[in-house]
């Protein structure tokens, strides 16, 4: 099967959770922990949603700070996934009023003002993925048959 890299394909591998993941010419395996009933042979799936998203935007911060001059040397981001139950949620989506919160931690190497050191986590917020994230999201599913 051709693969295209702006397409990703899932499946299923061995194990309870295990997963085989595709993504143009790179093969990777997803997994739960084993606290989960995984065998943690991979990143579970909300691994690999903050990595997506811290990715992203280091990527984002790094290529800005080139095109404007920024003497950034590199960018360290660490993040977390959890939910928080709000007892007055009107933007919430489910019925229990829990939200989905990331935490994202971004230090900055390089010799930076204070200025371009708030500019660039400006642009952290700008991210391709940060606003997919915040965006509402609509997944469209379709099943194929052989």
């Amino acid at each position: 099967m051709a693969t295209n890299p702006s397409l990703v394909s899932v499946e299923t591998g061995s194990g309870r959770f295990q997963q085989t993941v595709r993504v143009g010419e790179h093969v990777f395996l997803a997994d739960e922990p084993v606290s989960f009933g995984g065998a943690d042979s991979g990143p579970s799936p909300y691994d690999l949603l903050l990595a997506a998203l811290g990715t992203c935007t280091s990527m984002t911060m790094k290529m800005y700070a080139d095109r404007k001059g920024i003497p950034l040397e590199s960018v360290y981001i660490v993040l977390e996934h959890s939910r928080e139950h709000v007892d007055d949620c009107s933007t919430c989506n489910n019925e229990d009023n829990r939200i989905d919160v990331i935490d994202r931690s971004i230090t900055l190497y390089g010799n930076l003002s204070d200025a371009q050191r708030q500019n660039l986590l400006e642009i952290a917020e700008k991210c391709p993925v940060h606003r997919t994230l915040e965006n509402r999201i609509d997944i469209h599913t379709t099943e194929v048959r052989d």
